[in-house]
């Protein structure tokens, strides 16, 4: 089971941090992903974690604005979000992805993972 939180009303340049918090799993053997859904769009992938430390990912429209980590000691995935900007208004999801370590190529397909949280939103306006 996975809860994602942290969600809120941020003005354009403000920051907020995700969590993303795991139970009844076995946390450390999963890479993790956050996706986001705007109102009348697709899934879109935004940053992947792996289970092995320093296999990150992140969607070309959040590189050098997000910050993906994750404390397993705390089951918890977290999302640094800085520089916000209103086309990132969305519903944030975080989910599970079926193995440990994706490559390059397919960790932003939503079908590669099968467990899902129940979003959180994120709206950037002034």
């Amino acid at each position: 089971q996975l809860q994602a939180s942290g969600g809120g009303l941020v003005q354009p340049g403000g920051s907020l941090r995700l969590s993303c918090a795991a139970s009844g799993f076995s946390f450390d053997n999963y890479a993790i992903g956050w996706f986001r859904q705007a109102p009348g769009t697709g899934r879109e992938g935004v940053s992947c974690i792996g289970s092995s430390v320093g296999r990150k990912f992140y969607s070309a429209s959040v590189k050098g604005r997000f910050t993906v980590s994750r404390e397993n000691a705390e089951d918890t995935v977290y999302l640094q979000m800085n520089s916000l900007k209103p086309e990132d208004t969305a519903t944030y999801y975080c989910a599970r992805f079926f193995g440990s370590n994706p490559i390059a190529s397919s960790w932003a397909t939503p079908s590669l993972y099968d467990s899902w949280g129940q979003g959180t939103l994120v709206t950037v306006s002034s």
